[in-house]
């Protein structure tokens, strides 16, 4: 992992591109892009404070559906980075891009302003995204992408929907100790998120939880190191996590680093299998916050359960926490004795939608 590329002040990054748009005399874009539609966008779009109820409409019901196919005949794009690159700058409304079976080989990022997304695959296993690139490749610019750059399909806008959609980085397994070889499948790094039966595939790195408050559901995550990894608020719901390692191996890196923040994952009957063996997870950050409720753990998963990093203060102020799991690698009889086995009653405030203000906003897209 890496601290991740920073963004750009969005006001100046929108406007310049409003600017390199009206000085494009050929533009095939016909759609207004002036500083009252970026101004507007903000009075929607701010960050977490913006009211649900006053977009339900925008995010619940579709205004337009797009079809990606591999056969022209077929669809209205042949790729989906087309299909996306089709829709305005500022979207208003939902849009839902159905994409038919197939292997799709793009690299992806969904543009900060382009929220109220939907991409729905054909079923499970039908389709996928993939991609390749490691921390190490090299970018357009000739420098290494980093960990945040390397990801096969990245989200930068609110309101992102996937169903039935399996992203995979095909990058090879690295060797123990490697420098330079994570490669993220998906990256996440917008606010109110679900993936609906998605496949997240790769090694170390996997899946980039980076910021935001996200749903998973019934979602498969495979991966060696850290493959489930950053500073979100998310709530993982019947998700299969499977480890495909010959050594150590660790399922979560979390990185809250403040007790101010309301960051965390919950895993809540989830199922944990695999190979090598795993940590539970490791303190990426001085707070990580991490829960296991009603989760089977086969053997793979070291009694210890968690690693604080290499940094022995952080076992004052992480949370790591079980409730009533069950399988060989449960038993808390060996854990680490900075974790915790959770009280029902400490326990509840993350196994609902509440750990996520779910039923705020996602209850309209599901």
């Amino acid at each position: 992992m890496d601290s991740g590329t920073p963004f750009m002040g969005l006001k100046l990054f929108v406007l310049l591109l409003l600017f390199l748009m009206n000085c494009t005399a050929n533009s095939d874009n016909n759609f207004n892009t002036s500083e009252e539609n970026y101004l507007d966008w903000v009075r929607r779009m701010s960050w977490r404070n913006h009211s649900i109820s006053m977009e339900a409409n925008h995010i619940s019901h579709p205004c337009k559906n797009i079809k990606v196919h591999k056969n022209p005949k077929k669809g209205d794009f042949t790729t989906i980075k087309n299909a996306i690159a089709s829709l305005p700058l500022f979207n208003p409304c939902r849009v839902v891009i159905s994409v038919a079976p197939g292997t799709y080989r793009e690299k992806i990022e969904i543009p900060v302003t382009l929220a109220y997304l939907t991409l729905e695959g054909a079923g499970a296993g039908r389709t996928i995204i993939r991609w390749d690139d490691t921390a190490d490749s090299l970018g357009p610019t000739g420098e290494p992408l980093g960990t945040y750059g390397s990801a096969t399909f990245a989200v930068n806008a609110p309101h992102f929907v996937a169903k039935n959609i399996i992203f995979k980085n095909k990058a090879m397994p690295p060797p123990a100790g490697a420098a330079g070889k994570q490669a993220v499948a998906l990256r996440i790094s917008a606010d109110m998120a679900a993936f609906i039966n998605c496949r997240f595939v790769g090694a170390q790195d996997t899946l980039y939880d980076h910021r935001g408050r996200h749903y998973f559901k019934k979602c498969y995550i495979q991966g060696s190191v850290d493959f489930i990894f950053g500073n979100g608020l998310s709530l993982y719901d019947s998700c299969h996590l499977h480890a495909k390692t010959n050594t150590y191996g660790a399922l979560t890196a979390q990185k809250r680093e403040s007790m101010l923040e309301e960051t965390g994952f919950s895993f809540v009957k989830c199922k944990v299998t695999g190979s090598g063996a795993l940590y539970l997870g490791r303190a990426w950050g001085s707070f990580s916050r991490v829960v296991f409720a009603y989760t089977y753990m086969d053997k793979i998963i070291t009694p210890r359960g968690w690693n604080d990093w290499g940094d022995k203060q952080r076992q004052m102020t992480v949370f790591y926490g079980q409730f009533k799991c069950s399988g060989p690698g449960a038993g808390f009889g060996g854990r680490v004795k900075w974790a915790r086995e959770l009280t029902n009653e400490e326990a509840q405030p993350f196994m609902s939608l509440s750990f996520i203000d779910g039923h705020e906003w996602l209850t309209s897209v599901l």
